[in-house]
């Protein structure tokens, strides 16, 4: 009986039930080397955001994100917010 209800309050807590995501963003304002700096610290300090690789030549981030923490307007929000406006690539 303990089994089971411990197997039923894991299963449906949110924690148990969240699913990692990725997205790539388009940052097409990124005109040096450097930005991708600010553009990764920007993503990575989003509650939530597990991982963000961040390109200068192709003008891209690449992020892994927990959808019960966070949601891709909240990482567009992010980078626009730091000065480089993205957008979900296609």
């Amino acid at each position: 009986m303990k089994k089971t209800f411990f197997l039923i309050a894991f299963l449906s807590s949110s924690s148990a039930l969240a699913t990692i995501q990725t997205v790539t963003l388009n940052v097409p304002s990124m005109n040096c080397v450097t930005c991708p700096i600010t553009v990764k610290k920007s993503l990575t300090n989003v509650d939530g955001v597990e991982k963000a690789d961040v390109t200068y030549a192709t003008k891209l981030a690449v992020v892994t994100y927990d959808d019960e923490k966070t949601n891709i307007e909240a990482l567009v929000s992010a980078t626009t917010n730091a000065g480089y406006p993205s957008v979900v690539k296609d």
